[in-house]
């Protein structure tokens, strides 16, 4: 994956997020790319993201599909050579499918399947090992300015 990832073009004010904030230096850094048509992300779990030997722990999928799908609204929702506005989460829900090895790279897939309004529902996948592990849907809405710095 080349170019810079969607997260990277926030803002600095607005990249703090733990799941994929570049200026958050405890966080997991996710990096998410958009192609055109989707959202495309890789992330290697580390020993610390165990749930039970061998296994990645389901609040970490969970924050995948929920920082990766956010991203990919954005960027679906912005227009040629535009900076991506800022989304959150307004509702989140994952399917956990079959369990996650930890350690090899998990990918991530995401498209947008509706807008509502304001609102962009996206599907995420999870993969491990080219097998389908999770699979996640957010409803993303654009920042309320009430949550803007300063």
């Amino acid at each position: 994956m080349s170019g810079t990832p969607i997260q990277h073009r926030y803002p600095d004010d607005l990249s703090l997020c733990y799941g994929c904030g570049k200026n958050n230096a405890h966080g997991l850094h996710i990096e998410s790319h958009w192609d055109g048509e989707r959202g495309i992300a890789r992330f290697t779990p580390r020993p610390e993201h165990i749930a039970l030997p061998g296994y990645v722990y389901g609040g970490l999928l969970a924050s995948l599909v929920d920082c990766h799908g956010v991203a990919t609204a954005a960027a679906a929702s912005a227009g040629d050579g535009e900076e991506p506005q800022r989304y959150v989460t307004a509702s989140l829900h994952v399917d956990f499918l079959r369990p996650t090895p930890l350690g090899p790279e998990l990918t991530l897939r995401a498209r947008v399947v509706e807008r509502r309004g304001r609102k962009v529902v996206v599907e995420v996948e999870i993969l491990a090992l080219d097998e389908l592990r999770a699979r996640g849907q957010v409803v993303a809405a654009p920042m309320p300015r009430t949550m803007a710095p300063g």
